[in-house]
């Protein structure tokens, strides 16, 4: 009967225990915006991090469009967010999403970096609680003088 009882607390206690640390235990998601000074398609040594940029984390279901979790960050100082996430996204696609910028000489979303896709689950075999987004980026409206120097750099710049 001893027995019967430990294998019992084993099955349904513990597994209930762990579960209770996880859900009070929120995921960190972590990124930067930046504005693409020479509108390259790319940070380079020009590029200006914005801060008071406005970004959405956005959760959707695999099988549909529908939205099940979103919860917007403006950006620090250095042009950094974190949106602290409460709950498991196992089963939904979720992108980090730019929504506005605070500059309105560099407000139009780069496309392809106006959105990144992020893992927000513990079901992955990730230990550490953050979580880390590629950088966002808006393009400036007319790029700067100094850039064919800064795409030299790069060898991007014909001569």
């Amino acid at each position: 009967m001893a027995k019967f009882l430990l294998v019992l607390f084993a099955l349904c206690v513990v597994p209930s225990i762990v579960t209770a640390r996880f859900a009070n235990d929120p995921l960190l998601l972590t990124g930067c915006v930046y504005c693409d000074t020479c509108r390259c398609g790319y940070e380079t040594s020009a590029t200006k991090y914005l801060a008071g940029a406005v970004v959405r984390v956005e959760c959707r279901k695999r099988d549909s469009s529908e939205l099940t979790y979103t919860k917007e960050a403006v950006t620090d100082s250095t042009g950094h967010y974190k949106i602290l996430v409460e709950t498991d996204r196992g089963d939904d696609y979720c992108d980090s999403v730019l929504v506005k910028s605070p500059d309105p000489e560099c407000s139009i979303p780069n496309a392809g970096r106006d959105r990144a896709r992020v893992i927000l689950t513990r079901n992955n075999g990730m230990n550490s609680n953050a979580r880390f987004a590629n950088a966002l980026g808006f393009l400036k409206n007319t790029p700067l003088a100094s850039c064919p120097q800064v795409l030299q750099q790069y060898q991007e710049a014909e001569d």
